[in-house]
């Protein structure tokens, strides 16, 4: 069985935390066998012990992200294919699964979830590929534990489990689906709740690779042709690679609408397996250690009368007086506070954010293929940033139009590239960039290169970059 990770979306809803270039499902929140993991960690090594390939779809800043995070989880058997903008989940599905062999058993999972009751888990999963090796379209119903407006859900055929225990049945049976619905308001998810056979819509499915494709073949036929078109055309040297403009001509549509609503096929297994999305931070203070106060486990917080908070910070010491009931997350470049119970609004501000900033975009700290870099001062006219370069990693050949820079060695050996020379620059040494020449900073050593880059130019965005030759096809 393969394991397709859709690794897309921002995670909005747990801004400032969660950033375009570091979503939710790749930031180290959660610890696990005492290290530091991320929801994409989890995912991958829950999903490991039940299926033999990770099959990972994301943009290509992600695939960077993914790559690094599997090789720390030492997991090789991984393919890759990277969506250049994109076009919900029908089509990100349907490209992976036009890679694999007709009857591969795939299990499609978002990236970002946590599941924490793993036994019940994998006996949810033994029954879905026994379901799916029958040619069945399985979905993953989760039973409702609260009224819950921010799901849909999947109404399923008969009530459920009394009728089903009563005669017998395993509580993992799969069942016919009546009915999917959308996001409801809180009298009719009340009302799902009572009925007792509404289950939350969970994002997670089991099918046979071509009965998919053939299902999306039947009912929405213009996915799968613009699909194909774009898979066949699609460079597969190394990974899976699709054209802009292929993916651009692929109608947007999920996986719900195009296939799962429309379908004979598909049966709900009804799953008690300790689920969330983790889709806000009201969600993520529910999975978070606490303290004797009810406050989430921070080594910078000072409390004193506080209880019941969501407190969130790496970076500065957070004290709080008399505060209760209340999120406040600190990422260095933003502060976020807010009672608990509005975290849902903080979409909305990420709304506002966007019209004047970056900071929906990315951190302080951006990850890159070849290692990362730290904004540490920022002004009109100038930045400095703190550069780290992985061994055997380099940047791409590249000038900019809008600044020149200056680079200090704090640490290993740079080998730098300026015009047509190129030379090794050494602790406490440095080197100068005019602006307009082309140059490329490399690590060939077996430690990091650690440097300071100060920049000095009338415009000092990532975006001032044009680069003529990349080893990470950017």
């Amino acid at each position: 069985m393969t394991n397709i990770i859709l690794c897309g979306g921002s995670g909005t809803r747990l801004w400032p935390i969660s950033r375009t270039l570091m979503p939710k499902q790749f930031v180290k929140l959660f610890t696990s066998e005492d290290k530091k993991q991320s929801l994409f960690q989890l995912t991958v090594n829950r999903n490991s012990k039940n299926c033999n390939t990770q099959y990972i779809v994301s943009n290509a800043e992600q695939y960077f992200l993914a790559l690094d995070q599997l090789e720390v989880l030492g997991k090789t058997n991984n393919k890759y294919l990277l969506e250049p903008v994109g076009r919900n989940t029908a089509p990100a599905i349907a490209l992976a699964c036009l890679d694999l062999p007709y009857d591969e058993i795939v299990l499609v999972t978002p990236s970002d979830h946590l599941i924490k009751d793993e036994e019940e888990y994998a006996k949810v999963l033994t029954q879905a590929k026994e379901l799916a090796s029958e040619d069945n379209l399985v979905t993953f119903g989760i039973t409702p534990q609260f009224a819950e407006t921010g799901f849909g859900y999947i109404e399923a055929s008969g009530l459920y489990p009394t009728h089903a225990l009563a005669s017998g049945a395993s509580p993992f049976s799969g069942r016919d689906v009546k009915a999917f619905h959308e996001k409801p308001n809180k009298e009719t998810a009340e009302e799902y709740v009572k009925l007792g056979n509404y289950y939350w819509n969970s994002g997670m499915f089991c099918f046979k690779a071509g009965v998919f494709l053939d299902e999306l073949k039947t009912h929405s036929p213009k996915i799968y042709e613009t699909s194909k078109l774009a898979y066949d055309n699609a460079n597969k040297e190394t990974i899976v690679r699709i054209t802009h403009e292929d993916m651009s001509n692929i109608p947007e549509d999920s996986i719900d609408y195009a296939v799962m609503e429309k379908s004979t096929k598909v049966k709900v297994i009804p799953s008690n397996i300790a689920w969330s999305d983790v889709g806000s931070f009201d969600a993520l203070y529910e999975e978070l250690p606490k303290d004797e106060n009810g406050n989430t486990k921070n080594d910078n917080h000072i409390g004193i009368d506080s209880k019941n908070n969501l407190i969130y910070g790496n970076e500065r010491k957070i004290a709080t007086v008399d505060i209760e009931d209340t999120i406040i997350v600190d990422t260095g470049d933003a502060l976020l506070i807010s009672k608990k119970g509005s975290s849902q609004k903080v979409k909305q501000v990420v709304a506002k954010v966007r019209e004047t900033t970056q900071l929906h975009n990315i951190h302080l700290t951006g990850h890159r293929p070849w290692g990362t870099y730290t904004v540490l001062e920022e002004q009109e006219g100038y930045k400095v940033k703190r550069i780290e370069v992985k061994p055997g990693k380099r940047l791409s050949l590249q000038k900019h139009y809008h600044r020149n820079e200056h680079w200090i060695v704090v640490s290993g050996t740079a080998t730098v590239t300026v015009g047509t020379e190129k030379r090794y620059v050494r602790p406490n040494e440095s080197t100068y960039i005019k602006m307009g020449e082309l140059h490329r900073l490399e690590n060939e050593g077996k430690i990091p290169v650690i440097l300071i880059e100060a920049q000095v130019g009338e415009y000092t965005g990532e975006d001032d970059i044009v680069r003529v030759d990349d080893d990470f096809k950017r």
